[in-house]
């Protein structure tokens, strides 16, 4: 039965044509591996230069992504060596896949219910720019003042949005009271 599962799961994957999948917990040292292994497959794939930058640049955005906002998260723990932050790790779940038109870089992760409204307007508003509207909200985001509860400069889903080839996709599914899961997809 075990076997027939996972084999199942492998099927599904290998109909949607997906290269590279995993769900998990991720750091910054779990994107620093996947990503060196994702670079290597897509060498392999013979995907151009501009294409290879642009779908490794959008899996780093997705997967910092979670790491920085997923609410599905594991405890702080204090750091191997003394005097170094406390080290955290956050579930999320992204997929690169291939279709006739490129690749195609899918995560998800849980989020509050109560940010999802602010989220999606953020979201609707770069997903109806055009590139030099996206160009001015990147400079924009990079000239306004941080804000408080944010862990970045803010111009990941920007960036994700310039990079892709259409405009991206989203979408929200009730959990339960508290969470929402939340899902964003970039073709390249």
């Amino acid at each position: 039965m075990l076997a027939k599962d996972l084999y199942r799961l492998r099927g599904l994957l290998r109909q949607r044509r997906i290269m590279f999948c995993y769900s998990g917990y991720v750091n910054e040292r779990v994107l620093g591996g996947v990503g060196e292994a994702l670079k290597q497959k897509m060498v392999i794939e013979e995907a151009d230069t501009k294409t290879l930058r642009s779908v490794f640049a959008v899996f780093v955005e997705q997967m910092q992504n979670i790491i920085r906002y997923s609410a599905e998260k594991e405890p702080e723990f204090a750091a191997a060596n003394q005097g170094e932050p406390p080290l955290e790790i956050r579930y999320g779940v992204i997929a690169i896949g291939q279709s006739d038109q490129g690749f195609c870089v899918e995560a998800g992760n849980l989020v509050m219910k109560e940010d999802v409204a602010q989220l999606r307007a953020r979201l609707e508003e770069i997903r109806g720019a055009d590139r030099a509207g996206l160009k001015a909200l990147y400079k924009e985001k990079l000239k306004a003042p941080q804000d408080v509860a944010s862990k970045g400069a803010g111009v990941g889903f920007i960036e994700i949005a310039r990079r892709a080839s259409k405009p991206i996709e989203f979408d929200f599914m009730e959990v339960d009271e508290a969470y929402a899961f939340f899902m964003l997809r970039a073709q390249i």
